[in-house]
């Protein structure tokens, strides 16, 4: 995996945690009462409203949002790696849940869950593949 790949996948598991912890830890009913946003609510149908709880998972997406973030800008082996492996151990637990408790939704959203938590834990697998070299160019030949 190339240098920019690498970082494109940091950029997107960057955002898409910052986007749930700053929602979670600063507006955390709205968060319960709306996630994912538009006709779909997937935090309120698996639970009654706790702002502990709500808060908590907003302050741990932020932190894994700086984490994520300096692995992006700094880029060193063993910071992507960790990352990587942040990622999986919150990731593989949280999918295996909505796996097994998909009961209370309906629709496409059955789909939609898994397969939005499924991205993270295969962008963080894919951020363990070794590092390819960018190709050198070649010299062009004279006809």
């Amino acid at each position: 995996m190339t240098a920019g790949v690498r970082r494109a996948v940091l950029g997107l598991l960057a955002l898409s945690s910052g986007v749930v912890g700053c929602w979670a830890a600063f507006a955390p009913r709205a968060f319960y009462l709306n996630f994912p946003g538009g006709a779909h609510t997937w935090v309120a149908p698996d639970g009654p409203y706790n702002e502990h709880l709500v808060r908590d998972v907003g302050e741990l997406n932020l932190a894994l949002t700086v984490v994520t973030l300096f692995a992006l800008v700094y880029l060193s082996r063993e910071l992507v790696r960790a990352t990587s492996w942040a990622w999986l151990a919150y990731g593989v637990p949280h999918l295996v849940y909505h796996l097994r408790h998909l009961h209370p939704f309906g629709g496409g959203d059955k789909v939609e869950i898994p397969v939005s938590l499924a991205l993270a834990v295969v962008g963080a697998v894919l951020l363990l593949l070794p590092e390819r070299a960018p190709a050198e160019a070649k010299p062009l030949e004279h006809v």
